[in-house]
């Protein structure tokens, strides 16, 4: 080779090599994340915001009724913006904030909820605000900040008395989470020296930790009618603070199974857009925060992981992602109430602000935890998308003698969904019925007691029935591709939660899953003459386009396109329902603006009889 086709070569290499190099440096930039870039992006962001609902507050006596047009009447509002604003203090590493001193702040909105006798959240957002100022009041700055009479107010409001019975050892006409509440409160009050009684910390902290020390692996947010939720993750955690807090190793010890369990489950449940528990009364913006706090709670507790750091890392910055552009810079608000977002009641426009608070502190406390975990384990990037893996498995969350809970897992790439069999906080109530949550095209309209792909069956005497409140018996497959669930009592809508009543029926449901296609087959049995006066059977999707092809509905729309085909033994009607911006167009990530609806009258079942039917779900794209 001659001298000049040798530079030739080597040169025509080097540039080669140099755009590999420039190209590889891209594809690694696009596909990676910094996490010194996602930290500081996050803690910008709370420093921005924070500091600009703290200088819209123009006084705190009295108290604003809105901030940015968003009112602050709501339960907890003052004490979860308190949180936020201690967070942001303590971690940002400056008591001014906005040019106004934070630790007087916070000692005046204490002072707002102990007044209107705030409690609850409001009293554990509180502790948590004037914990970050130290434990040791005799130098806290907001402790300090108060005279002698200002500090008996605030030791009421750091008293879990105000929604705990110490003797009945029971929380006041309040879920079975909020033991995990009042845990936390006495745990924090008892370290800060204002609760003095060890006997009664103890007590609280055994008595939140009950379930799980009698060996329970999942909570009963409302005992004993079986009603399984996020909460059950959120108040082992709770319980888990409280007892490290408390210097209970034996409680300790008896939550690792527990949080073990719980967190393998969440990662079998999480979206690849990071969103983690579908089903039940605390969804949308609640359940990707859930996803940045149990990140961070696993990255300090790697015992409990499910998998790598590294991924835990990619699914914290997917569901941060999502909260940043629910987030609007022109109202400084969540966008929890756009068009077509439902929430539960309790989360209504009175605590609009109060939802933008309870997330800035989730977001400081999660970030500024989880960090620390990546920046210990020296993870400097991760990737930025991530291919979760394949699920097919079937979690019992209890089984009785008479009763089974537990939810149906499965997720094959873009097909996933978890078919919860639980009890909602009212019968049949669709956020809590066996039907399956995450599959792209479904979903549920929010707080509806409605036929949302389980149906509606009015009897002759005169009242409604759903297979729903758990089941008589669930039957998984070794293999998970199908489940087996039967009914012989059923919710009597408008009885109370966890009631079942036999009416007649016995209902063998039949689900399997196949490729991108889910089935539900359904058998009616009468064990007695029955009349059926009405069977009405609802699909509610997110598609806003659907054309009828040979019997077989295609649902298009921002989710992909759904293909829907419903056969009966029985002459069925149906119609096509446009929601519009009523209640059953509400969905926790957004609009559902058409519903199938699926209805026949007057079925006469004798002794013995049986009816079948059945609907196929098949994901097209």
């Amino acid at each position: 080779m001659s001298t000049k086709k040798k530079f030739v070569w080597v040169y025509t290499f080097i540039i080669i090599s140099a755009l590999s190099v420039q190209i590889f440096a891209q594809t690694n930039s696009t596909n990676t994340v910094s996490t010194s870039a996602l930290k500081s992006e996050i803690k910008e962001f709370t420093a921005k915001e924070i500091a600009a609902h703290f200088a819209d507050i123009k006084t705190l006596n009295p108290p604003p009724d809105k901030v940015f047009n968003a009112l602050t009447i709501g339960e907890f509002s003052w004490g979860s913006f308190a949180r936020a604003l201690a967070a942001q203090a303590d971690i940002g590493g400056s008591q001014k904030i906005a040019g106004k001193d934070t630790a007087r702040a916070i000692a005046e909105i204490g002072l707002i909820e102990a007044r209107k006798g705030g409690k609850a959240f409001s009293q554990l957002y509180s502790t948590l605000a004037l914990r970050h100022y130290g434990t040791d009041l005799s130098k806290n700055a907001v402790w300090q900040s108060l005279s002698e009479s200002e500090k008996k107010e605030w030791a009421e409001l750091l008293d879990p008395a105000r929604f705990y019975d110490a003797k009945k050892r029971q929380v006041i006409n309040l879920p079975e989470n909020y033991l995990g509440v009042a845990a936390r409160v006495a745990a924090m009050s008892w370290q800060m020296g204002v609760l003095k009684d060890r006997s009664l910390l103890d007590s609280v902290v055994e008595r939140a930790a009950e379930q799980f020390l009698k060996g329970a692996i999942y909570s009963d947010d409302s005992p004993p009618t079986g009603r399984y939720d996020r909460y059950s993750n959120e108040y082992a955690r709770f319980c888990w603070d409280a007892a490290e807090i408390a210097g209970r190793k034996d409680i300790l010890e008896k939550l690792k199974p527990t949080l073990k369990k719980q967190m393998e489950l969440w990662w079998d449940i999480v979206s690849p857009a990071g969103y983690g528990y579908n089903w039940g009364r605390s969804q949308g913006l609640v359940s990707y925060l859930d996803t940045l706090e149990i990140a961070a709670f696993l990255g300090a507790h790697p015992e409990f992981r499910p998998t790598k750091l590294e991924n835990l890392a990619t699914i914290f910055n997917l569901a941060w992602r999502w909260i940043r552009k629910d987030y609007s810079d022109k109202t400084h608000m969540f966008t929890v109430f756009a068009f077509g977002r439902g929430n539960y009641s309790y989360i209504n426009p009175e605590r609009e602000w109060q939802q933008a608070g309870t997330s800035f502190g989730k977001i400081i406390l999660a970030n500024d935890t989880f960090m620390k975990s990546l920046e210990k384990e020296n993870v400097t990037q991760f990737p930025s998308e991530l291919n979760l893996p394949n699920v097919a498995r079937f979690e019992f969350f209890e089984k009785k003698a008479d009763r089974q809970f537990g939810v149906w897992l499965v997720r094959q790439g873009k097909f996933q969904f978890a078919l919860p069999i639980t009890t909602g906080t009212k019968p049949a109530i669709a956020d809590y019925l066996p039907a399956p949550f995450g599959l792209p095209g479904f979903a549920a309209p929010v707080e509806e007691v409605y036929p949302s792909l389980v149906p509606f069956l009015e009897l002759g005497d005169g009242k409604t029935y759903a297979t729903s409140e758990g089941a008589d018996s669930v039957e998984p497959a070794a293999d998970a591709k199908s489940l087996k669930i039967i009914w012989k009592k059923w919710a009597n809508i408008g009885s109370k939660s966890g009631e079942t009543f036999e009416n007649g029926l016995i209902s063998v449901v039949e689900f399997r899953w196949e490729n991108n296609k889910l089935i539900r087959r359904e058998t009616l049995t009468a064990d007695k003459d029955v009349n059926i006066k009405n069977w009405k059977f609802t699909v509610p999707t997110t598609a806003d386009k659907v054309k009828n092809e040979n019997g077989t509905y295609i649902l298009n729309g921002r989710e992909g396109t759904l293909a829907v085909n419903v056969k009966t033994d029985w002459k069925t009607s149906s119609e096509t329902f446009a929601t519009g911006d009523s209640r059953l167009g509400k969905g926790v990530l957004g609009a559902i603006p058409i519903h199938l609806i699926f209805e026949a009258k007057d079925l006469q079942l004798k002794k013995g009889q049986k009816l079948s039917w059945e609907i196929s779900l098949e994901l097209l794209k």
